[in-house]
């Protein structure tokens, strides 16, 4: 054969491995589907009998017994238990995000009692932190952002109160079922509840190009998003197969996708006020008054503007097929919901800049214009501060757009109309449908989330607590977390994954007690260090017989320089930071305006503002997903620039001077009590003798490097600390060293 049709074939066949055609495509024989369990994700979940087991001193809960019945039938057990200080490490990281400080780990390490451990993951669980380290999944997982994406990249200034609304729901223990009702269905179900009405926001984070010309292939494309992201991060399906055929793998069928997409085809973005009754009637008696007073003044400005903005917007429409800007001459109530759509989408498109507008002006009606508005700024102690708003969603009315079946998923081949209904697999049923009492949506969304949040569901459960035990042990039950069909990985523990599923539910759908059930498994306590057997029976550990290792985030990594360092601020809610970004990223004030306040730019790393067209560069460098699509499970690569930012990146050597300046200050001229503190605070660790006496030598010999080539400044934070310049540096270089270790990123 020819050489380079030798290659072409090999080519092939790597691509065909990979995309699974051929059977290489799965790690095991343990996830290839067969023909009796191709769609095990589909039947109903079962309540297994927790199985007994020989090793039963090694069972704190039913995990353990489920993992040590197949552990035991080839022959292994569970890892001997990890140390006291790498298991705190381990569970601070998994629930807050921030390492253990050296007092609560003294704290654990000084009490012998047996439920001391479980205490102290109580406490972690309450602490305000745990909800901002889980809102990190949710929002990898929703797809947030706070810009629009696309060339504009637009901001979005009120989507940090659905990220805050996240946090609080994760402290508050939000039951589950209730946390998907209000993300779907919020405005329908809890209509007085303003927070409820935040959480729609869940279907309002879709990159869109608010520009765009070709508004019925945008409001497609919308939908098409929202309809996607709902089936993966709800039921762990990838509907969106579906769209153009059949599922090629799955039992889903072109009709499903479109009577699913049919619960959001009225869809309405909004921006709510965030207040309570008595606040708004208090805003608009306010406004009223405001308003009689400055009438007469009003109306005379808007005299000037309308002459020049009628010439202004009719440009604007001329960028509309006709068709569109004649919807703009229909009277609001006479439009049809589809063309009620199409109007939003064009209003935001014939505002006039102001600038714009003073330009157009003729001299003379310029100077009255700003006469009468500087009249109008005297009322200004009169007119009330309008509440703050959120993004929401809701619709048009009782009655949606119709829905069609597209002929190869083309919005403009449009088939048979399609009404809302469920996955034919599961639920061959149209959804019964009732408008809520408000009648001001169609209430399908409600019924879509009832359907859902029903604890027969097959999915909804089996797919929660699969990504929860991701969280804490690197991999699904499920490994293909975002996908339960016949492609994705089958489970290596069904069992398991059902018991765990119905506990569940019966606990009331809390996500801590989930957790707490996890974390405080012999299986997760238990060492990093695999066995000569294990590593011959079962290499890639989907048994669980060790801890596996995880790197951590970039969030995480920048969260615990700054816990470490003294400076984190843990101010918790609010608009979003933009702290400093490194010098050679060149971005202008209002792509990325720099946070003025420096205690401010030191707050969690959750409330970075994440815009889709510059990621912050920490995180995009350590695996950070981007926003424009759902991300089920971030995937950890090893790269060079992760280890030249670390090393060479001024604001990793700010933190470095920062753990230097704070050890210094703790521990005055000690340098053993130094060594103690900078790595108890940096590793959670004492260090070992070999260690310890590593870096005495590194800190002589370092300091009379230094003091050859002069080095007598040094910007340390104040006040002054001991030590010589030359001293002080060396500490420094140490710190910088510490935070480049594998161990410093790494969790065991």
């Amino acid at each position: 054969m020819p050489r380079d049709r030798q290659a072409s074939l090999l080519t092939l066949l790597s691509v065909a491995i990979i995309i699974g055609i051929l059977p290489g495509a799965y790690a095991s024989d343990a996830d290839r589907p067969s023909d009796d369990a191709a769609e095990w994700a589909y039947r109903s979940m079962q309540k297994p009998a927790v199985p007994t087991v020989q090793a039963r001193e090694r069972v704190r809960n039913p995990i353990d017994a489920f993992l040590l019945a197949k552990l035991e039938a080839r022959g292994l057990t569970f890892a001997p238990p990890a140390d006291p200080a790498t298991l705190i490490r381990r569970v601070t990281f998994d629930l807050t995000g921030l390492p253990p400080t050296p007092e609560a780990l003294a704290r654990f390490l000084a009490d012998p009692s047996p439920a001391a451990y479980d205490r102290y993951v109580d406490t972690l669980l309450a602490s305000p932190q745990y909800g901002e380290r889980m809102a990190l999944y949710w929002l990898d997982l929703v797809r947030f952002a706070e810009s629009d994406g696309f060339r504009a990249d637009d901001p979005r200034p009120n989507a940090w109160r659905y990220r805050d609304y996240v946090i609080e729901a994760f402290n508050s223990d939000k039951p589950y079922d209730r946390f998907i009702a209000e993300q779907l269905a919020g405005d329908e179900l809890y209509p007085d509840d303003p927070k409820a009405i935040v959480a729609t926001g869940f279907l309002r984070h879709y990159p869109d190009e608010f520009n765009a010309v070709n508004l019925e292939q945008r409001r497609y494309e919308i939908l098409t998003d929202i309809t996607d992201t709902t089936a993966t991060v709800f039921m762990g399906v990838t509907l969106g197969c579906a769209r153009c055929h059949d599922h090629k793998y799955d039992p889903i069928t072109q009709d499903d996708y479109f009577r699913i997409q049919a619960f959001f085809a009225g869809y309405r973005p909004v921006e709510v006020p965030i207040c309570s009754p008595e606040e708004k009637a208090q805003y608009e008696a306010k406004l009223r008054q405001w308003e009689e007073q400055t009438q007469q003044l009003r109306e005379q400005i808007s005299q000037i503007e309308q002459t020049v903005l009628r010439e202004l917007t009719k440009r604007r429409r001329m960028r509309f097929p006709p068709e569109y800007a004649a919807m703009l001459d229909i009277p609001p109530e006479k439009r049809t919901p589809l063309q009620k759509q199409i109007v939003q989408m064009i209003l935001p498109q014939l505002k006039v800049p102001p600038a714009e507008m003073t330009r157009a002006m003729k001299q003379a009606d310029r100077e009255r214009w700003e006469q009468m508005n500087a009249q109008l700024h005297k009322y200004d102690q009169l007119k009330p501060q309008a509440p703050a708003t959120a993004m929401a969603m809701s619709e048009f009315g009782p009655e949606a757009p119709p829905t069609h079946l597209l002929r190869r998923g083309e919005w403009k081949l449009k088939s048979y109309e399609v009404l809302p209904g469920f996955l034919s697999a599961i639920d061959d049923r149209e959804a019964e449908v009732k408008p809520p009492a408000h009648g001001q949506t169609s209430g399908r969304r409600s019924a879509l989330a009832q359907w859902l949040t029903n604890p027969e569901h097959p999915l909804t459960a089996r797919v929660m607590v699969n990504r929860l035990w991701q969280q804490h042990f690197v991999r699904g039950i499920v490994g293909t977390s975002g996908d339960f069909g016949v492609q994705g990985d089958r489970p290596t523990h069904p069992e398991l994954l059902d018991w765990l599923a119905r506990e569940f539910i019966a606990k009331g759908w809390s996500i801590k007690a989930m957790h707490r059930l996890m974390v405080t498994s012999a299986a997760y306590m238990q060492a990093s260090r695999p066995s000569p057997e294990a590593l011959k029976v079962d290499p890639s550990n989907r048994l669980l017989s060790w801890m596996p290792r995880r790197r951590l985030e970039g969030e995480a990594v920048r969260d615990t320089m700054l816990a470490i360092t003294g400076k984190l601020n843990l101010k918790m809610g609010g608009p979003s930071i933009y702290p400093e970004l490194p010098a050679e990223l060149k971005v202008n004030a209002k792509t990325w305006p720099l946070t003025s306040d420096t205690q401010e730019r030191n707050r969690r790393s959750v409330y970075i503002a994440l815009k889709r067209n510059l990621r912050y560069p920490l995180f995009a460098a350590f695996d950070a997903p981007d926003a424009n699509e759902v991300c089920t499970r971030r995937y950890n690569t090893t790269t060079a620039p992760q280890a030249l930012m670390l090393l060479n990146d001024q604001l990793i050597r700010d933190h470095a001077k920062a753990l230097a300046g704070r050890v210094l200050a703790e521990c005055n001229d000690d340098s053993e009590r130094l060594i103690d503190r900078l790595f108890t605070l940096a590793l959670s660790r004492l260090p070992s003798d070999a260690e310890r006496q590593d870096v005495r030598e590194f800190l002589a010999s370092h300091t009379g490097i230094l003091a050859k080539r002069a080095v007598n400044t040094l910007e340390l934070p104040t006040p002054p600390r001991p030590g010589s310049p030359a001293q002080q540096a060396a500490v420094v270089d140490l710190c910088h060293a510490i935070l480049n270790l594998n161990e410093f990123v790494y969790v065991d």
